[in-house]
């Protein structure tokens, strides 16, 4: 079977994958992984063929761009179209070449189903957050401002759409793009038990569980509580950073802080703190009794496989939608803001109240009883083979 696989500029998004990727070519498979060279180590140790989307004039790349295209829906079409018609020469080519069974592509990279359907090829949604129908979107607090906005913006939305169909992309609208439905086969890196709403999904779709990273480098317990600060490898706030640190400094706790950005710039560190730029995140875990994090999928759902509680600190209406489900499921608390005392409240009600490992631990086990890369394998492989 050979599978052509497109993931978007994201280590959240493809880290997830790599697992799969692995389990793939260890059973004969052929990948071939459309991404980009930060990630060509990752994936060729997968043991994929890594292919370029480099030098494209790609704009997706852009962190700006990126920033921008959550809250402007006519500008994220834009540049979903620009950057689908920069790669659509070089992608042409190689589907060609490949001729591949399958394409899967990351939910969020939309170019990877716009070739499937160019290609008439069958198409697998790779989905590294919820995946989200008209129930579990409810999760994403969408306003009616919001969607007032996105119908007065559709008479430009559809411009962009038609320089879609100009070369060959056989698209109706938007939600052609966007939106997948209970018939498309799509693979989620959760358990049914954590995603929303997940009694609205149909067979199709393939709950295989978060798939965890070895720890490359145990830590040392140093004291009886250890708690981990981290807001991920792109949000680098410097006042919550520097008010968690005054915070759970005059505690006997051992605090652990990853912050993405230059350590040095908090001399004179209490005793019972340590800062990094980055750390083996699963290490860190798995000496965690709570963890205060920005709720990105990933990081949340390893932080729940190891049991462990969180302080939920979202920056996004994704992540909001990852932190109000573990508050429906009381493995966590929300921070009420990001004041010294509020965050000392928070780490100290989830370490007192042992529900909230109780009910971290439920999750992990929902987990645990999940297929994983093996059921992705295997459901690959059926799809493949009806499509003969």
């Amino acid at each position: 079977m050979k599978i052509a696989w497109f993931c978007i500029p994201a280590y959240g998004h493809t880290n997830p994958t790599l697992a799969v990727v692995k389990a793939l070519t260890e059973n004969g498979h052929q990948v071939f992984y459309f991404s980009f060279e930060q990630f060509r180590e990752k994936i060729e140790q997968a043991g994929a063929v890594f292919i370029g989307c480099d030098g494209y004039d790609f704009e997706m790349e852009d962190k700006e761009n990126a920033d921008r295209v959550g809250k402007d829906k006519v500008f994220a079409t834009e540049l979903l179209v620009s950057s689908t018609l920069a790669l659509d020469e070089m992608t042409t080519e190689k589907i060609r070449e490949i001729g591949p069974d399958l394409i899967v592509s990351d939910s969020v990279a939309f170019w990877g189903k716009l070739v499937a359907m160019k290609h008439g090829i069958p198409y697998v949604s790779s989905t590294t957050t919820f995946a989200f129908n008209k129930h579990s979107s409810r999760y994403m607090k969408e306003t009616p401002w919001d969607i007032a906005r996105m119908l007065a913006a559709m008479p430009r939305i559809n411009k962009q759409i038609q320089r879609l169909r100009d070369k060959g992309y056989p698209v109706k609208g938007i939600l052609d793009i966007v939106q997948n439905d209970n018939a498309t086969n799509t693979i989620v890196y959760t358990s049914r038990f954590f995603q929303p709403c997940s009694e609205t999904f149909s067979d199709r779709y393939h709950f295989i569980g978060p798939l965890m990273r070895p720890i490359a480098s145990p830590l040392t317990k140093t004291a009886g509580k250890t708690v981990y600060v981290s807001m991920g490898t792109v949000n680098q706030n410097r006042g919550f950073y520097h008010n968690c640190i005054q915070a759970l400094g005059n505690t006997d706790w051992q605090v652990i802080v990853s912050m993405g950005s230059n350590p040095e710039q908090f001399p004179d560190l209490p005793e019972n703190i340590q800062v990094y730029r980055f750390v083996d995140q699963m290490a860190v875990l798995a000496i965690s009794d709570v963890f205060v994090t920005h709720c990105g999928m990933n990081s949340v759902s390893e932080g729940l496989y190891d049991r462990v509680p969180l302080v939920l600190f979202p920056q996004t209406p994704e992540q909001n939608a990852v932190a109000r489900r573990v508050e429906e499921l009381k493995a966590g608390v929300r921070l009420k803001s990001v004041s010294e005392a509020d965050i000392l409240d928070a780490v100290n009600k989830v370490l007192d109240d042992p529900s909230y490992r109780e009910n971290a631990s439920r999750i992990s086990d929902s987990f645990r009883s999940c297929g994983g890369a093996e059921e992705a394998v295997h459901f690959l492989e059926e799809i493949a083979e009806s499509a003969k």
